[in-house]
C-alpha cells in the first residue's frame, strides 16, 4: 500500500505558490456549491504516522475553506459515555449533515489500529472490527455520502528525522509528546497493521489515498486536488442517494395470498380479574430484573410497532409503571425533522440509544423505513430494500454491546380497529388519538399487512426476534408483552 509514497515526491516553492491560489479559490467555490446544491455530505478521514503532516493538513483545509461549513472532530480515547454504547456510536453522533464537510482527525480506524498495535486485540478481533467498518462505510456511501480517506505516510527514517526537527524548533516542540515516541518505537507494528487494514478497507466507493508526508507542498496540493476533484465529480452526478444495489429479490405477495398475520388468533381470552393479578406479578418481576446488579452491564431497548389503535401507548404505560423514571426514556417517533433528514436515516435512532443500565422505549421505530416509507412511497425501493440489511446490522451492534432488544408488533383486526376509532371520536379526552392519517392508513390495510410480513421474515433473528402480539383483547396483549420482556431479561442476565 505504501510503495508509491516512498519514492520521494516533492513540489518546489514556485510551483506551489502558482498553484495554491487557484486551487484555494476553486475549493471555496465548490464548498458553496456543495452547501447550495448538494444532497450529500463529505466525510474526510485523516490518518497516518505522527509527524507526517496530519494536523497541518487539517488546519490548512480549515484555512482554505470556510470553517463555518466544516465540522472538524478530533477523536481521543473513548470516554465513559462512549464506552457504555457500541463502539461506532460516537462516530455516528458526529456525522456531517448533507451539504457540509465533516473532518475526522482519527476515527474508528484509530481504534482498530491501536488496539492491534498495543495487543488489546488479536487478528480475529481486528478482522471483526474491519468487517464492522466495511458495513458502516457501505451504509454511508449507499446513502449518498462521499467518503475520502487519507493516510499520511513516512518511512521510519523520515519519521525519526521529522520528530527530531519538531523537538528542536521552539515553535513546534510542544507538539511532540511521549505518545509520539511510543508510536515511533512501534513503527513496524503500526505499518504492518495499517497495511492490513488499508488493504481490506480499500473499496471502490471509499478508497484510500496514501500521501507522501515528507514534503509539505506536495502533501497540501495532493489533498487539495483530491478533495476538489472528488467533490466536483460527485456534484456532476445525479444528486441524492446513490443506492442502486438491492439486497433481496423483488418482493411479491404469496400466490395463495396467505400472510404471516393471517395465522394469528387475534381474540385471546383474559378477564379483568386475571389481568390485574398477572399485571401486579409481572410488574414486580420487571422491576426486580431492571434493578438486578448484572443489568448494569446491559441496556434494554423496547421497540413497539403495530396497527393504529392497537394499544401501543397503553402497553407502554403498564411497563413504565414498573420502572424508576430516572432510568428510562420513552421516545415517540414521528416524521423526521430537517436535521434528521440531513443525516443518514439511522442517525436519529442511534442518538437515543441508552448506555449501560439504561432503558429506552420506542413508540414507533426504525422499522418505519420498511413500513410507512415503503407503503407510502417516501423511500425509493432500493433504499427500503437495503434497509433490511442495515437494520439487522444496527441491532446486531446493539446486542453485541449488551443491549436486550425486544420488538413487538401489536396486531388487531380491521373490525376491532374501526370500533376503537369510533370510540376515540366519541370520547372527548381520547379525540387527540385519532387523526386523518389514521383513516388514510386504513385504506392501505393490505399493503401494510404485506410489508409487516416481509419485515418479520427479514429482520427476526435468533438474538433479536419479533414478538407478534394478538391485541384485540388489551388485557391479554399487555400481559404477553410484559412476560416477553421479563423472559428476555432473565435469559440475558442468567
Amino acid at each position: 500500500m505504501f510503495e508509491s509514497a516512498e519514492i520521494g515526491h516533492s513540489i518546489d516553492k514556485k510551483t506551489f505558490r502558482e498553484a495554491m491560489p487557484k486551487l484555494r479559490e476553486a475549493l471555496l467555490d465548490l464548498q458553496y456549491d456543495l452547501k447550495e446544491k448538494a444532497d450529500f455530505p463529505v466525510l474526510i478521514l485523516i490518518h497516518g504516522f505522527d509527524g507526517a503532516g496530519r494536523g497541518e493538513t487539517m488546519n490548512l483545509i480549515n484555512e482554505w475553506l470556510d470553517p463555518r461549513l466544516i465540522d472538524t472532530v478530533a477523536f481521543a480515547e473513548a470516554n465513559d459515555d462512549a464506552r457504555a454504547r457500541p463502539w461506532m456510536w460516537r462516530y455516528w453522533m458526529q456525522l456531517p449533515a448533507k451539504g457540509r464537510i465533516g473532518m475526522f482527525f482519527g476515527s474508528y480506524y484509530s481504534d482498530a489500529l491501536f488496539d492491534r498495535v498495543f495487543a488489546r486485540s488479536d487478528r480475529d478481533a481486528l478482522d471483526k472490527q474491519i468487517f464492522d467498518i466495511l458495513r458502516f462505510e457501505r451504509m454511508l456511501t449507499m446513502d449518498g455520502a462521499l467518503v475520502l480517506k487519507f493516510w499520511f505516510h513516512l518511512t521510519r527514517e523520515q519519521q525519526h528525522k521529522r520528530l527530531k526537527q519538531m523537538e528542536k524548533d521552539p515553535a513546534s516542540s510542544w507538539r511532540v509528546t511521549k505518545t509520539d515516541w511510543e508510536h515511533y518505537e512501534r513503527y513496524d507494528k503500526i505499518r504492518k497493521s495499517a497495511e492490513h487494514i488499508l488493504r481490506l478497507t480499500n473499496t471502490a466507493a471509499a478508497p484510500w489515498v496514501v500521501v507522501d508526508g515528507e514534503d509539505a507542498n506536495y502533501r497540501s496540493l495532493t489533498v487539495g486536488n483530491t478533495l476538489l476533484n472528488a467533490v466536483r465529480n460527485r456534484l456532476a452526478q445525479a444528486q441524492g442517494s446513490q443506492a442502486e444495489l438491492i439486497d433481496a429479490p423483488p418482493l411479491l405477495a404469496p400466490i395463495d395470498n396467505k400472510l404471516l398475520l393471517d395465522t394469528l388468533q387475534l381474540d385471546q381470552p383474559m378477564d379483568k380479574a386475571e389481568y390485574k393479578a398477572e399485571l401486579e406479578k409481572l410488574q414486580g418481576r420487571l422491576h426486580r430484573l431492571t434493578r438486578h446488579p448484572r443489568f448494569a452491564q446491559h441496556s434494554l431497548v423496547l421497540a413497539f410497532e403495530g396497527n393504529d389503535a392497537a394499544g401501543k401507548g397503553g402497553s407502554i404505560r403498564r411497563i413504565t409503571q414498573a420502572l424508576d423514571a430516572r432510568r428510562y426514556r420513552v421516545v415517540p417517533i414521528a416524521a423526521p425533522t430537517q436535521e434528521e433528514k440531513a443525516k443518514p436515516w439511522l442517525w436519529r435512532f442511534w442518538r437515543h440509544m441508552p448506555g449501560k443500565g439504561g432503558i429506552t422505549i420506542f413508540d414507533r421505530t426504525w422499522y418505519g423505513r420498511v413500513l410507512v416509507e415503503r407503503v407510502e412511497g417516501f423511500a425509493k425501493e432500493a433504499d427500503w430494500m437495503r434497509a433490511y440489511y442495515e437494520i439487522n446490522d444496527f441491532e446486531h451492534q446493539l446486542s453485541e454491546n449488551g443491549a436486550v432488544i425486544v420488538k413487538f408488533w401489536l396486531a388487531i383486526s380491521k373490525d376491532e380497529q374501526m370500533a376503537r376509532f369510533k370510540g376515540r371520536e366519541e370520547t372527548g379526552f381520547k379525540r387527540f388519538k385519532i387523526t386523518e392519517e389514521d383513516w388514510r392508513n386504513r385504506d392501505k390495510w393490505d399493503a401494510y399487512k404485506l410489508a409487516v410480513s416481509d419485515m418479520v421474515d427479514r429482520t427476526s433473528t435468533s438474538k433479536v426476534p419479533w414478538t407478534l402480539v394478538e391485541a384485540n383483547n388489551k388485557y391479554y396483549a399487555r400481559i404477553k408483552i410484559l412476560k416477553t420482556i421479563c423472559d428476555a431479561l432473565e435469559v440475558r442476565l442468567a
